[in-house]
């Protein structure tokens, strides 16, 4: 089954640091990242890289791959709702 509409994996990223007892700025710390950055991720502008889908495993929010399938699931539906509007 296709998702016609996943979430960005910030968005994700987003309510597992809501769920934590972790900061924005110790998570941005954490991935190696700047704040700015984190909130770029969290909000949608940028993907997530295999560098921060390592660091998210790192920290127990899962493992890397899955961080990973998310962005590409993401990108995919993104792109087909691209070509349809083409």
């Amino acid at each position: 089954m296709t998702l016609h509409n996943p979430s960005h994996p910030g968005e994700t990223i987003k309510d597992c640091l809501a769920d934590s007892d972790l900061t924005a700025t110790a998570l941005a710390a954490e991935l190696g990242m700047s704040r700015g950055t984190l909130h770029k991720l969290m909000a949608g502008r940028i993907r997530i890289t295999a560098r921060t889908a390592l660091g998210l495993e790192r920290i127990g929010w899962s493992n890397a791959a899955f961080w990973l399938r998310v962005q590409a699931n993401y990108d995919l539906a993104q792109e087909r709702r691209r070509q349809k509007v083409a």
